[in-house]
């Protein structure tokens, strides 16, 4: 497939996370070990929730979807930039590169909104646990799923098909590790401002929906957490809701803080760094969050440990 209408460039560089040639060792190892918690937690989640026939509840459905997202969206960009790190020449083709943009955006809207569907989950099981299984049944459930997945395919597409439109001429240098919108737009000589609105729209829409049906969730929560009598019953409660709250701030702070701005805001290297919280941290931490803080997965753990071994 060519590439877009107009466009003169066949390739890109990445300039990586940095052009220092002593860090560049350190950090491959930082990432490979980074990648590798992220592979390994994901996957180990995935296999978990698939072996233990007690963890097949909507709750676990959902982060079920969510490992694996996390462990697709780490893996669209993090083993080119290991490559980068000891190659001398860091290039991507246009096609590469319009392909990685798609499934990023892919993969992010789609956690974006598996977010929000665990955020209704918790607020169906605390405020109408009478109605929890007809209200999450597995039809529900998958309609959900189904639905993330539509948004993200039809996000990814506005963003890819926008960008195939641009032109780029001589500048092929992209200040960043994998091919995001704002660096990719500072390239282009021709107009941006199609790209602009749609960026601007299609991650308001996709940021703003989903917080306020978070935000609604989870005051309806804790308004029916302060009308529960016992302590341990509003700890429980607490404690069921508190790993999604630090993966759900963790995700959205970061993302709204790159993207519901101008892409002239703020200079590339500081945009690089922050996008490490979302395209490498979150990913990372999820399982951590959701294992370490679960007592569910860890009975399973311990299960499934104790089985193999026997």
């Amino acid at each position: 497939m060519a590439p877009g209408n107009g466009s003169f460039v066949t390739q890109f560089i990445l300039m990586g996370l940095t052009d220092q040639p002593d860090l560049q060792l350190p950090l491959f190892f930082l990432f490979l070990g980074m990648y590798t918690v992220t592979v390994m937690g994901n996957l180990g989640l995935i296999i978990l929730i698939w072996l233990n026939s007690h963890l097949h509840t909507p709750m676990y459905f959902f982060l079920f979807n969510l490992s694996f997202i996390d462990l697709c969206y780490s893996s669209v960009f993090t083993p080119k930039m290991l490559i980068n790190f000891i190659s001398k020449k860091n290039i991507i083709s246009y096609m590469g590169c319009m392909t990685q943009l798609y499934f990023f955006c892919f993969f992010v809207i789609s956690e974006i909104y598996v977010l929000t569907s665990m955020a209704y989950d918790r607020y169906v099981a605390i405020c109408n646990p009478l109605l929890y299984h007809a209200a999450m049944s597995p039809k529900v459930c998958s309609s959900l799923m189904l639905a993330s997945y539509s948004m993200a395919f039809s996000g990814a597409m506005a963003h890819t098909g926008c960008m195939l439109r641009l032109t780029f001429c001589d500048a092929n240098t992209i200040n960043h590790y994998f091919c995001d919108i704002h660096p990719l737009l500072q390239l282009s000589c021709a107009s941006t401002y199609v790209n602009e609105l749609v960026v601007f729209t299609v991650v308001g829409i996709n940021i703003t929906v989903p917080s306020l049906t978070i935000f609604i969730s989870y005051g309806l929560i804790f308004s029916n957490i302060f009308h529960i009598s016992s302590t341990e019953g509003r700890s429980k409660a607490i404690s069921t809701c508190s790993s999604h709250i630090i993966a759900v701030s963790l995700f959205f702070g970061s993302c709204a803080f790159m993207y519901l701005k101008p892409s002239s805001a703020g200079s590339l290297d500081e945009q690089k760094v922050s996008s490490l919280f979302y395209t490498n941290v979150v990913a990372m931490m999820n399982p951590l969050i959701y294992s370490l803080r679960n007592k569910d997965v860890k009975t399973a753990l311990r299960k499934t440990v104790r089985g193999i071994q026997f």
